[in-house]
């Protein structure tokens, strides 16, 4: 019985292996739907190229090495680098998706796959399967995955005030976690700097973890602070994950704060890599530019907040409330980073869109700048600029320093996210309406600027970053890896021309030297166009109850 149970299973074996890997066709017919012949081929596990022929049917690879027989397509890449696709792990295009599933400034970058969701999904919990089955009637040419925040619970429950939750009122939130984790979300974000979230406790947050880790989730979080506090900040993360039974992503790790500049970060550093020693499941992702985007109402204590925009802009207009504002500005005020001492001052605060036509002249200039020109203080600018918005004032906070960026990169636990929207239309601003470089440049930048012109980075070690490390992070079977069986996600560039064009002056220049992207084994990107394919997946989390 015991040798029959083996000949049964090596015949299965090898059926299985004859339907995998397609023989070579007797009469010169196709036999793989892409041949990608005689580039240097990099598997994303960090080993050293492999000069080598990749083919590719049905969406995946099938063969690496010489392959013999013919692909319906077939792609030189002779000199080339041939790389598996790359992955954002920080994306902000759920929004965006239903409307342009093409996602240009995205593939362009070389990124076929995207997570999303610092703010949560663009729809409540109980409709989450309906938008995914929107996505994939309408069709998208990325892959895309998307947390859940649990602000969201948290607005459906208690609107915008600022307690904490009654035991019934708790239970409701958990019930709306589970019933997006059960819809596919891949975890629960939160986003601590922002009002309502800011108003969450960790205690809160530790029993909405705890819906989230039953169902495979993930924590990750845009942390309670990311300057002088920054490390209490990590360390709240932390205890999330680890009293919530999950694990735990630092979203845009950064130490954005001048006086702590090359110390911060590797404190930062030695922290995750305490916790990652006694067994905690945590990491981060990262940006590659020292100016972060956001809203302008940043720069106010979040307690002007509670009730919402209207009650806002109420507290605005009552010089009191202005006066009081302005003093816990430089004294510092609960719940509330100062994200303005980040930036070193008013003059580190560039607006780029002003949500406002008459006030459109501003954008570019420093708040210092823009004070000046209306002889009133920064804080009273950014005030009427906020309440002049008709939509979120939008600005660059000049707040990193590159070394900094330089030590998290060398970290083997960070991965690459953009913090960015996929655009409405291809170069335009994304659709978080923020012109900022990352859009357009940021994982090709990570090759030019920190692998060939720094040497930071060995190449191998830059394109694990992008693709088999966060695949693996993110529990994505099959992916982040040129390997039979594996998904045919690929990108192929030249070394010596790649080269992120985008800058804070022009941030909506897409980069060179991407020649080819493929997602799900059909050519999306070819010499720098979209060719209007549409195969990405929705990528569902590991709580989904279809």
């Amino acid at each position: 019985m015991n040798n029959l149970r083996r000949t049964f299973t090596c015949t299965v074996i090898c059926l299985l292996a004859l339907s995998v890997v397609p023989a070579p066709a007797q009469d010169g017919a196709p036999v793989y739907d892409i041949v990608i012949r005689n580039g240097r081929v990099l598997d994303g596990a960090g080993n050293p190229w492999i000069l080598a022929d990749v083919a590719i049917k049905n969406g995946r690879f099938v063969r690496i090495g010489r392959v013999e027989g013919k692909g319906k397509r077939e792609i030189d890449a002779s000199g080339k680098y041939v790389t598996p696709g790359w992955i954002d792990v920080m994306d902000q295009s759920g929004g965006v998706l239903p409307h342009n599933g093409l996602a240009e400034n995205k593939l362009l970058m070389g990124v076929t796959t995207a997570i999303g969701g610092e703010g949560g999904t663009p729809v409540p919990a109980e409709k989450i399967t309906d938008y995914f089955a929107g996505l994939e009637k309408t069709g998208i040419s990325i892959n895309f995955g998307t947390y859940f925040s649990e602000t969201q619970a948290r607005l459906a429950v208690l609107g915008e005030a600022s307690r904490a939750p009654t035991p019934e009122e708790l239970a409701r939130m958990k019930a709306i976690m589970e019933t997006a984790m059960k819809a596919g979300a891949m975890g629960m974000t939160t986003a601590l700097i922002y009002p309502p979230s800011s108003y969450a406790t960790t205690n809160e947050l530790i029993e909405m973890a705890k819906v989230a880790g039953r169902y495979g989730g993930i924590y990750a979080s845009h942390i309670r602070g990311e300057g002088k506090e920054l490390i209490q900040s990590i360390e709240e993360a932390i205890t999330i994950g680890e009293k919530g039974g999950l694990p735990v992503e630092v979203f845009h790790l950064k130490a954005a704060y001048q006086p702590g500049w090359g110390t911060l970060m590797r404190r930062a550093g030695s922290t995750i890599e305490q916790a990652r020693a006694r067994g905690v499941d945590v990491a981060a992702d990262m940006y590659l530019y020292t100016a972060g985007g956001t809203g302008l109402e940043a720069v106010i204590p979040s307690w002007a907040f509670e009730g919402g925009t209207d009650k806002l802009q109420t507290r605005l207009t009552d010089p009191a409330t202005r006066r009081r504002l302005k003093k816990e500005m430089a004294s510092g005020s609960p719940g509330w980073w100062n994200i303005v001492e980040a930036a070193g001052g008013w003059n580190g605060i560039v607006v780029v869109n002003a949500q406002n036509e008459k006030n459109a002249r501003f954008e570019g200039k420093s708040l210092t700048r823009i004070a000046k020109e209306w002889r009133k203080t920064p804080a009273d600018a950014a005030f009427d600029l906020v309440m002049q918005g008709n939509g979120r004032v939008l600005a660059l906070f000049h707040m990193m320093s590159e070394q900094d960026i330089v030590t998290a990169l060398k970290f083997p636990w960070t991965s690459i996210g953009s913090d960015a929207a996929a655009a409405l239309k291809p170069g335009d601003v994304d659709a978080l309406g923020l012109a900022h470089p990352r859009s357009y440049g940021n994982f090709p930048r990570l090759i030019a600027r920190f692998v060939r012109e720094q040497r930071v980075l060995a190449l191998e070690e830059a394109i694990r970053k992008m693709t088999s490390w966060p695949a693996t992070r993110m529990r994505l079977a099959l992916r982040g890896l040129i390997k039979e069986g594996c998904w045919g996600d690929v990108v192929i560039f030249d070394y010596d021309k790649i080269q992120d064009r985008a800058t804070y002056e022009q941030p909506l220049l897409s980069p060179e030297g991407i020649e080819y992207v493929l997602v799900n084994g059909q050519v999306v990107i070819e010499h720098g166009k979209h060719t209007g394919v549409r195969s990405g997946q929705v990528l569902y989390g590991p709580g989904r109850k279809p």
